[in-house]
């Protein structure tokens, strides 16, 4: 609060200046409050603004307290939020890199089946081959049917080239 610093004598003078009232003691006397209300009444004042200074200081130093809990407790949960997030960042990698092994040795074993489908197509190919020489040299050889084994063998050359296009698309 702002203080009074005008002596009470000059401002019972300045307000009689103002109202046109001349310096009697008697318009003095009505118009001034004892001396010692005066200066008790600032006092007072003086006192209570002191402690609503106090109690505004005190709510201030209180709210920062407050403030800087609030933010340690926020920058602990940011940290714990960041170590999870690189937690979970170290677990997806490894299982990232343990998939990739798992699909290149399930790439290997397609290949080396790819590899011995053909190999064995081929070789039925030769079979084939000499039985038909066979019977050219042979006229009374009459050999057993062999289309159940081009209808066996026929799914597996039209399922290679389908599977070589899956693996190429995973490369």
């Amino acid at each position: 609060m702002i203080e009074n610093t005008i002596p009470t004598f000059q401002l019972h003078k300045l307000s009689n200046q103002f109202y046109g009232l001349q310096n009697s003691p008697q318009v003095a006397a009505d118009f001034s409050p004892p001396q010692s209300s005066c200066i008790s009444s600032n006092s007072t004042s003086d006192e209570a603004d002191e402690q609503q200074q106090s109690l505004i200081n005190e709510r201030k130093h209180r709210r920062m307290i407050s403030n800087r809990e609030s933010a340690r407790r926020s920058r602990m949960r940011k940290q714990k939020h960041l170590d999870e997030l690189w937690s979970q960042v170290v677990w997806l990698r490894n299982e990232n890199h343990q998939l990739m092994d798992k699909l290149n040795h399930v790439s290997e074993s397609h290949d080396r089946v790819v590899q011995e489908n053909v190999q064995l197509i081929e070789q039925a190919s030769e079979l084939r081959q000499m039985i038909c020489d066979m019977q050219l040299h042979s006229p009374s050889y009459t050999p057993p049917s062999l289309s159940p084994i081009d209808d066996d063998v026929s799914p597996y050359v039209k399922s290679d080239s389908s599977i070589t296009g899956s693996v190429d698309l995973l490369g």
